[in-house]
Formats: C-alpha cells, sequence, structure tokens
C-alpha cells in the first residue's frame, strides 16, 4: 500500500468526493454489534497506563490524561497536535507534517519516555529520535493517554519519565472517510479509511499521507502511513490483529549541526493480542525500521549511515480476583532487538521480565492502594533491574480525591549512544542503564459537572543519566577517556534531579463552550554538567502552558483557539498561536487550520527553527451509519 501511494498523483479533491459517493448504499447498512474495543464511545475515561486493570479516570492513582481524538482529527495535523494539549508533555518537534519530533516529560530528557501503540512497545532501539515514528494513520487512532513519571513496573524499560499510549479501536458500524486538504508551502494531505463489522468480526483499513515543499531549504518532507486492523470474537476472547507501515523522507537541515542533511525512515510492525478467557492476555509484537542519513544532501559519498533495527516483544498477563473488587495482575515478558548498520556494526541483546501488582480498592470504601514490583535481566546476566512501585488514592468528598505515588524507572542505552561515531559526536559503549527514584502527589476536584481542577508535585532524583557533553578543553576529569575537544561524547551524569508542579483546569461555562487551560513549571538541578556543554538533557521547558477555548457554533461547525506558551531552560519564552475551524458532523466535512497565527519565530531544538504561519484547509466525507 506503500509503493501505491507514492505513485499516487495529486487528485483533486472534487474527484476523490465523486469517487467515495459511489459507495453510500452499501455503506448505508446497519451492521451488527462489533468486538468490544479498549475503548469505546465519547463518554469513555477508562484508564489503561499505570494500574492492573482499566479503571475510571475519575479513580486513577496516578496522574493520567486522556486525549480524545475521534472526532476531532480534523483539527490535527499529526498525533503531536494532541499531545500538545498536556502541558506535561513538551514536544521537541523538527518543523511541520509530524515527521520527526521528540518527548519531553517531567524534565526528562528525550530518550526517557516510553512510547506504545495499543500497549505494544515503539521505542527505537536504534536512536529515541525515531520513537514517534508511528506507522498507524492519524485518523485510525481512537485516543491517547499519558501517564506521568515512572511506569517501569507495569511498562518495562525506557519508562523512566512518562508512558504515552496510542490507542485504537474497533468500529462499531460499516464507513468510508475520506480527506484531503492543501495549504501553505504547497502541502498536501489525503487520507482514505474504510471500517466494517460482520456479526462477531469488525476491521478497519486506513492510508495516508502528506507533503510540503518546505518553508526553507531543504525542509521539504514527504510522509505515509498505512495500517489494517481486525477484532474477532470468539468463545476463547478477542483476537486483535495489526499490521501498519509507514516511510517518511524529509530534508533535515540543521537537524543535527549545521549541515543541508536529508534523511529517510521506513517501517512496519505486526502485533497480535489474543484473550485466552475472561483473565488472561498473551499478545506479540515484532517492529522492523531503516533509517538512511545522508550528511549533505547534494553530495551522499561525503558522508552516510543507513541502519536497520529490529525488535520483538512478547507478553503474558493474568489477573486474579483476590477479594471482591481486588484484583493480583501477575506478567511475563520478554523482548530482544537487534541491529545491522555500516555506522553501528552489527549487535542484538535480549530480556526478560517478571512482575505483580495488587491492586486494592475494597467495596464501598473511600481508599486505594497499589503495591507493585519487576525483575528485569538482560542478557548476558551482567545486568538487572528491580523497579518496585506504590500508589494510592483517597476519596475525602464526593468532589475531591486525593493520590501519591512513587516509584522507579529505568532506560538502557540505544545503539546510536552505545556506538556512533562521526567527526563531532563519539558514543560510549560503557554506558550505565540510567535511573530515577520519582514520587507525586496531587489532588483532584470536580465540584459540578461544569468544573474540573487537578494539581500535581512531582519529584525525580536522576541516577547516571545519559547525555551528550563535550569541552572546548581537555583532559577534563568529567569527560569520558579519550574524548576529544569541542566533540559530542557520550556519557552518564550524575547529581540530577527534577521537581515541579503540573495542573489542569477545564470549565464549560455554558453547553457550546468549553474552557481548558493546563501548566507545568519545572526546576531542575544543575551541578551534574560540572561546567561542561549539554546536548539534550538541558533542553527542558521550565514553564509550559496550554490554553484553548471551544467554541460550539451554528450549523454544527466548532471553533477553537489555542494558545501555547513555553519557555526553554536559559532560552526566552516565545507564545504560539493556533485556530481550528471544523465541521465534524455530517456527510461532508469541511475543515480549516491555521498554525502560528502569531508567526513567532521559535526553535522547540536549539538550531532548528519551527514553521512560520502556515494555512491548512480541506474537506473530508464521511459516509456510514
Amino acid at each position: 500500500m506503500i509503493k501505491w501511494m507514492r505513485r499516487l498523483p495529486l487528485i483533486p479533491i472534487a474527484q476523490i468526493l465523486l469517487l467515495a459517493a459511489v459507495f453510500p448504499a452499501a455503506l448505508a447498512q446497519d451492521a451488527p454489534t462489533p468486538p468490544k474495543a479498549p475503548i469505546k464511545g465519547p463518554a469513555e475515561t477508562m484508564v489503561v497506563l499505570g494500574a492492573a486493570t482499566p479503571v475510571p479516570l475519575t479513580e486513577s492513582q496516578r496522574s493520567v490524561e486522556i486525549l480524545r481524538v475521534q472526532g476531532q482529527s480534523l483539527a490535527a495535523e499529526s498525533p503531536q497536535d494532541f499531545l500538545r494539549q498536556d502541558s506535561s508533555i513538551f514536544l521537541e518537534e523538527r518543523g511541520g507534517g509530524g515527521g520527526q519530533a521528540d518527548i519531553v516529560m517531567r524534565g526528562g530528557s528525550f530518550e526517557q519516555t516510553l512510547v506504545l501503540l495499543n500497549g505494544f512497545r515503539i521505542n527505537d532501539a536504534q536512536t529515541s529520535h525515531h520513537n514517534l515514528d508511528l506507522p498507524v494513520p492519524l485518523d485510525a487512532i481512537d485516543s491517547i493517554q499519558s501517564l506521568e513519571g515512572a511506569g517501569s513496573t507495569l511498562h518495562g524499560v525506557d519508562a523512566l519519565s512518562g508512558v504515552v499510549d496510542f490507542l485504537t479501536a474497533a468500529p462499531d458500524h460499516d464507513s468510508l472517510f475520506v480527506r484531503a486538504g492543501q495549504g501553505s508551502f504547497q502541502s498536501n494531505e489525503e487520507t482514505l479509511i474504510g471500517g466494517a463489522t460482520r456479526g462477531p468480526w469488525s476491521g478497519r483499513l486506513a492510508a495516508e499521507r502528506n507533503f510540503s515543499t518546505g518553508f526553507m531549504t531543504d525542509r521539504d518532507y514527504r510522509n505515509m502511513d498505512a495500517s489494517a486492523e481486525s477484532w474477532n470474537a470468539t468463545r476463547l476472547g478477542i483476537t486483535d490483529l495489526l499490521f501498519a507501515a509507514s516511510d517518511r523522507s524529509f530534508g533535515a537541515n540543521q537537524f543535527y549541526g549545521n549541515y543541508p542533511s536529508w534523511e529517510r525512515t521506513k517501517g512496519w510492525f505486526a502485533a497480535a493480542r489474543q484473550e485466552l478467557g475472561s483473565h488472561t492476555v498473551a499478545a506479540f509484537g515484532y517492529r522492523r525500521h531503516s533509517d538512511e542519513f545522508v550528511l549533505f544532501r547534494n553530495d551522499p559519498a561525503i558522508y552516510e549511515n543507513n541502519h536497520i533495527d529490529g525488535s520483538w516483544q512478547g507478553s503474558l498477563r493474568q489477573t486474579l480476583t483476590v477479594h471482591k473488587d481486588s484484583v493480583l495482575l501477575i506478567g511475563l515478558e520478554a523482548d530482544g532487538d537487534s541491529i545491522r548498520s555500516n555506522n553501528l556494526g552489527l549487535h542484538a541483546r535480549n530480556r526478560g521480565a517478571g512482575y505483580v501488582d495488587l491492586d486494592l480498592r475494597p467495596a464501598k470504601q473511600r481508599w486505594s492502594l497499589s503495591v507493585g514490583a519487576r525483575e528485569e535481566i538482560f542478557s548476558g546476566g551482567a545486568q538487572a533491574a528491580f523497579s518496585p512501585e506504590l500508589a494510592g488514592s483517597l476519596r475525602v468528598a464526593k468532589s475531591l480525591k486525593l493520590r501519591a505515588s512513587g516509584g522507579y524507572g529505568f532506560r538502557i542505552p540505544t545503539y546510536t549512544d552505545l556506538y556512533y561515531s562521526d567527526p563531532s559526536t563519539l558514543g560510549n559503549a560503557n554506558l550505565k542503564p540510567e535511573s530515577a527514584w520519582s514520587s507525586d502527589a496531587g489532588a483532584d476536584w470536580a465540584p459540578s459537572t461544569k468544573l474540573t481542577l487537578s494539581a500535581t508535585g512531582f519529584y525525580s532524583q536522576q541516577h547516571h543519566t545519559i547525555d551528550y557533553i563535550k569541552s572546548a578543553t581537555v583532559p577534563n576529569p568529567h569527560l569520558p577517556a579519550g574524548c576529544p575537544a569541542n566533540t559530542w561524547c557520550a556519557a552518564n551524569l550524575n547529581g540530577l534531579g527534577f521537581s515541579g508542579v503540573e495542573t489542569r483546569l477545564t470549565w464549560i461555562p455554558k453547553k457550546s463552550q468549553t474552557v481548558r487551560i493546563a501548566w507545568t513549571g519545572i526546576h531542575g538541578a544543575q551541578s551534574a554538567l560540572h561546567g561542561l556543554e549539554s546536548e539534550y538533557v538541558f533542553n527542558y521547558p521550565v514553564q509550559n502552558i496550554h490554553a484553548s477555548w471551544n467554541s460550539a457554533m451554528g450549523h454544527d461547525f466548532v471553533l477553537t483557539n489555542a494558545i501555547e506558551i513555553a519557555q526553554r531552560y536559559r532560552q526566552t519564552v516565545y507564545p504560539v498561536w493556533n485556530a481550528t475551524l471544523t465541521h465534524d458532523t455530517g456527510k461532508l466535512r469541511p475543515y480549516l487550520r491555521l498554525t502560528n497565527l502569531s508567526n513567532t519565530g521559535y526553535q522547540e531544538i536549539t538550531g532548528v527553527n519551527m514553521p512560520p504561519r502556515t494555512i491548512m484547509g480541506g474537506v473530508a466525507l464521511q459516509l456510514g451509519r
């Protein structure tokens, strides 16, 4: 399907709509009820992160944000646009199109966030810069959940400062969705999605692409994604099969230094999840990813890297009822990854883990308590990691809930951290895994259906933090042995700690209006540098604000205004104003997206300019019941 999309010419919007219009009779038929999906319906707020079993958001013991995508995707270019609604997430994005971006949570580096797709690991073994290479099209995603703080007990390696899970859901009727748009800098986007249900089976095919000539020289991009997923209900349980692929090429001017670079990543992902009765789930997934990087786009012979990495994962989870509403989760996992690269060499590693989590929720009681532990063993037997976690909540009133948690998170180095080498950057094969003890405490207050407010204070103390550091003079006792002057060298840092506050407010003054304000402030301990220069760790935002106002207008149009205000460590504060106008109901759904209306000149990564004011407009056609 990716090859087919690459050959697809630019089709006018009217022709796409005419093509889709020949199918309405078949799509208008009533469909039987599909298998139960992980999250269904706009009113559902079930949390699947940081808990032994899915629980309502109002009963979560952890700081979790649920971002609804279905029904709101016309207002976004990529999943990154939804992540920006959570002020605890700071995106280090490299331009438009959603081609490459990193996630920073609670002051941690971009490598310390675990990215999941339906609970499967998507983190890239070569480099964490590719963790958001999601192969599933935006319109096939149902919702996004983010867990702030350590999550290694239930979710394993890389969940040091947070976890983000992108969730799909089974369709509940036959449908066909087509959208196309055009905008600034010769940008273009198209999506085609078909869903069907037949008795106990349901499935979805999805494909999308977006491309642009770029807002500056060597910042063009072309992104393509396609997926096929099916759900089938049997006496044994739900069977969920997913296959997805992506192909992304982009001008990487200034991405990794002062070079006119170019990069292309390709990958595919296959996963199977099988319920074995009502209390046991088995899952297996495989991901293959390739990265071609050219330092000088017009002369690849000067310097070029080609990396191919693969990773597999398998898990078996069982929940046992301990007493009424209390459960014990028992899980076993096995993971492995490998790489073949002209720069990094040929390497492979495996790991296995076992974990338990006891979730106590006594009936008719106002409190809940969760205690868990994980033991992870790495190939060779030289390393192991023990990750405990404790979380609890107390409902002191019907409208007020207090919660607190503490736990341990860890991450192993990527292959780039260990083995990469070029004239300005040097990996370190002796790197130790990084880890952190984290804790937080907060309150959730909902005095009415029109007002909710949450506030959380957090703290983390990191150990052996992995970063790239350099000094103009050598030798320096805090540099790795053999690190040349003015060269970024991978190293373990100690003495890093982060504390902060995150707040979220939702106010619905009337039925047609919604106001949301989220603010996160962070303070970090900087003693780890010893006067050296850091490349990644000290890019976190000391202030991050996201405020939005949604207004339901006449004829089912929705106007959204969003203001983002951020200030990176030792950088100037900057505001970005975005607005969208969408028609999210009916068969014909026009939309308009206005990005960076303030025309702010800003950088989320030092040296990488973000796009100026851009406009994207289009129309979608939704057929089905």
